[in-house]
């Protein structure tokens, strides 16, 4: 008897110092939370705030979804905002640098029609998800009407984006349209569709209500749907300790410790301004892209729903997470993959506070997977009001 309850009293006394062991590593977990990720994270908001001037209404983001899966706003009839920003991809695609008009297939069968005489566009297509969000910073203030728009910030608000690509030759346009008359041409297309007249007219009023401002508009609004505020990393921080594994917040306290933070922060995981990192240049284009204002400066990526929007950086030369840490590391280690950057013209932010080690990859894997919430809108129309094909020639 006396072994036995010997061998009880031993046994009680172990499970006590592990109920220790767990709660002190609990708490050490709270005590990151309260003493430094509150100052540099936040939950996104369950909703987008949109400008003045383009309230939001569900009838109007039901016309911008009709013309977001449209081929009507490309100059050939066969590219619609959906073929590089689908839901299968989470609204970016699979491919390095996007093909735009003049090809056919969806995601990584994507590929150009023969003959061809279209460039690749130019950078990696990034996820439209969470984009309503763009400029918001760690206090969830933020301006719709200057939020930052691509990787070189040359467009504010989702508005002034909205129009870009229907513009750019290889995106949209094709070569059957000059820049100066695309918009003037999609225009009208939509204005002689009665469906479009229509749902314009009852949306915006007045017998010429298909403007490429109400376009913008209806897009800008549709684009405002695609959110995902209800990640585990959003149930944390709005209380659920029980949200995030061990694991997942050692990531955190290693994404922190590693300088991450520095430009990967706020609501958004970005600090939504342009550095230079030094990542090679893509040998598809045949030209140099020099990135904003010709300083190879790109903008800083938004770190939420990484599991859907691969591959990773402007170029789309980073196949997976586990590789962009080791570029991470390396570049703490003042190893530069591209040859042409010089070690003086690497982001400083870079210089003073990166330090990515090799042993806390794995954790912070983990803990950049609490961003990733796979309940956003994934509705495809079943047609579309000009009869074309839904999404253009992607299927």
């Amino acid at each position: 008897m006396k072994i036995k309850q010997f061998l009880g009293l031993f046994l009680s006394m172990f499970l006590f110092l592990i109920a220790c062991k767990n709660k002190s590593q609990r708490e050490g977990s709270n005590a990151i939370k309260n003493q430094d990720v509150e100052s540099v994270f936040a939950a996104l908001p369950a909703h987008a705030s949109a400008p003045s001037t383009n309230p939001y209404t569900e009838e109007k983001a039901e016309l911008g979804r009709l013309l977001f899966y449209d081929p009507i706003l490309s100059g050939n009839k066969d590219v619609a905002c959906a073929s590089c920003h689908h839901p299968d991809f989470g609204y970016a695609e699979s491919l390095e640098i996007s093909i735009g008009v003049n090809r056919h297939g969806l995601g990584s069968k994507r590929v150009f029609n023969y003959p061809n005489d279209i460039p690749l566009v130019k950078r990696n297509s990034q996820t439209i998800l969470n984009t309503a969000f763009n400029g918001i910073d760690e206090t969830l203030n933020y301006d719709p009407d200057n939020a930052p728009m691509f990787w070189d910030l040359r467009a504010k608000s989702l508005e002034n984006q909205s129009l870009e690509p229907i513009k750019t030759l290889e995106e949209m346009r094709g070569r059957k349209f000059q820049e100066h008359e695309i918009l003037t041409v999609i225009t009208e297309r939509l204005r002689q569709n009665k469906t479009y007249e229509h749902l314009f007219q009852k949306l915006f009023g007045g017998n010429n209500a298909v403007t490429k401002e109400n376009i913008a508009k209806a897009l800008a609004t549709f684009e405002r749907k695609l959110i995902t505020p209800d990640s585990r990393f959003d149930q944390f921080m709005k209380g659920d300790k029980t949200a995030m594994s061990e694991n997942e917040l050692e990531g955190m306290k290693a994404f922190l410790k590693s300088g991450c933070a520095k430009c990967h922060r706020g609501a958004m995981f970005t600090d939504f301004k342009t550095h230079n990192l030094g990542v090679i240049d893509h040998d598809g284009l045949g030209f140099l892209d020099d990135g904003f204002q010709g300083k190879s400066e790109f903008r800083t990526p938004s770190l939420r729903n990484l599991r859907f929007t691969s591959p990773y950086m402007h170029n789309g030369k980073l196949k997976t997470l586990d590789n962009v840490l080791e570029f991470y590391e390396d570049l703490s280690g003042n190893k530069i993959q591209n040859t042409r950057i010089s070690a003086d013209k690497i982001d400083p932010l870079i210089k003073e506070n990166l330090k990515v080690e090799f042993k806390d990859i794995r954790l912070i894997v983990e803990f950049l997977h609490t961003l990733n919430d796979d309940n956003f809108d994934k509705t495809i129309p079943k047609t579309v009001p000009s009869g074309l094909k839904v999404g253009g020639e992607i299927y």
